[in-house]
């Protein structure tokens, strides 16, 4: 029996037929080494060489299955078949031979490949004992270099597989750091999404950096900084065993279209500048989403009144009002930073309540008097003076000083003169 029979070795566990590849069409990357390392997952990916006409196959094959297809990259001839639950590239081999195709690859144990006819291995770089040793070893230095972004792959896919880099891979990477900065800011930001999403993550970043891997792009990321990200990974299990709907919040991703959490919120803000304007450009020049570097900010200046537990508790109602409006959708990413920074979870608890309270007067007041109204009554002009007293007069209900409309038309009459 084929002791592959239900991995992405075996076709019966792909979406096409394997009588839809030429002969000579093998397996190759990820999926085999995460089937020798029995790494299993709901979508497959799988990566196939072939020799000759990898477009025209893959479009057969998209065709065949009314699938979707994309061309990646037409000079080299990889192209992609996209499935509901599987991801098929197609790419033309590099070289006179397949031998030649993995001697081009980052490491060993990316450079095996698999025939399904014949249900054999090809690994004329032994990563099949790297894989054992649960070593990554480069191929070259030379390989490195031609792709940078090997380099910081290579701490990415330690922490996700559970392996060490080989002394001689990583004395490699430390002399070839700069030339990271060649890589297109897109490729680098996805590529820290997924070393700061990893369960085992936090170790690998701070040798990356240690490494000098990222002094170009965040060179606010020193070790001394980033040593705080022990700490928000033992906030992240404390939330988790305490308000398993809080870790729910925080573990999801910000939008369907933004695989960042709030977990990764708050370990960015340990690796960019103190200073608004310097992180602000910092994670611009990474590609962050307006979405996200607006997140961290706005947690870095809630963090600002909050670094104890005393800071916490002698926060006003009106401080707590600007507070809360100026963290917004972000409150739960500051939970984690809190605890991390050592708050006692009694100071966080009555702020997640008013959270968690829709209407709160606080946390999310409504509008207690109607802008019109305002206008009529005090005969003003439209302008930015009546979103400052609607402002006043909401701070005025939360403080308990207004409890009518009619007292709060009044107490806006005497604000204004």
């Amino acid at each position: 029996m084929n002791c592959f029979a239900t991995t992405p070795l075996s076709p019966d566990t792909w979406p096409f037929d394997l009588d839809e590849l030429p002969s000579d069409a093998c397996l190759v990357g990820g999926a085999v080494r995460d089937a020798l390392l029995d790494r299993r997952s709901d979508h497959l990916d799988l990566d196939f060489i072939l020799p000759n006409r990898a477009i025209e196959i893959a479009r057969a094959v998209s065709v065949c299955h009314a699938a979707g297809f994309v061309v990646l990259d037409q000079a080299r001839e990889i192209a992609r078949v996209v499935f509901p639950s599987a991801t098929v590239d197609f790419a033309l081999q590099e070289g006179c031979s397949l031998e030649a195709d993995l001697q081009r690859r980052d490491f060993t144990v990316n450079a095996i490949a698999y025939d399904p006819r014949t249900s054999t291995f090809i690994d004329p770089l032994d990563g099949r004992a790297d894989l054992k040793r649960k070593h990554l070893r480069m191929i070259s230095a030379e390989n490195l270099q031609d792709d940078p972004l090997r380099l910081l792959r290579a701490y990415r896919q330690a922490a996700q597989l559970g392996f060490e880099i080989d002394a001689e891979t990583r004395s490699a990477i430390r002399q070839l750091a700069p030339e990271l900065s060649r890589v297109a800011a897109e490729r680098v930001c996805a590529e820290l999404g997924y070393v700061l999403a990893s369960p085992r993550g936090t170790i690998w970043l701070q040798r990356a950096i240690a490494d000098g891997l990222l002094r170009q792009h965040l060179p606010s990321a020193t070790p001394d900084r980033v040593a705080n990200l022990v700490a928000i990974d033992h906030a992240v299990e404390e939330i988790r065993d305490r308000d398993p709907a809080l870790y729910a919040t925080i573990a999801t991703p910000l939008r369907p279209t933004i695989a960042t959490t709030l977990i990764t919120i708050v370990k960015l803000v340990s690796m960019v500048s103190g200073d608004r304007e310097v992180a602000e450009q910092e994670l611009k020049a990474l590609k962050f989403s307006k979405l996200e570097w607006r997140s961290v900010l706005d947690l870095q200046a809630a963090l600002g009144a909050t670094r104890d537990t005393a800071a916490v508790r002698s926060l006003s109602v009106r401080e707590l009002f600007f507070w809360f409006k100026g963290l917004g959708d972000t409150f739960p990413a500051w939970c984690v930073a809190a605890i991390a920074s050592g708050v006692d979870w009694g100071a966080i608890a009555p702020l997640l309540a008013m959270f968690r309270t829709p209407g709160h007067l606080i946390a999310h007041p409504l509008p207690f008097v109607d802008g019109k109204k305002l206008v009529a009554a005090l005969d003003l002009p439209r302008g930015p003076i009546i979103g400052e007293l609607l402002t006043e007069l909401a701070i005025a209900r939360a403080e308990g000083t207004v409890c009518t409309e009619g007292e709060a038309i009044e107490l806006a009459r005497r604000l204004i003169g």
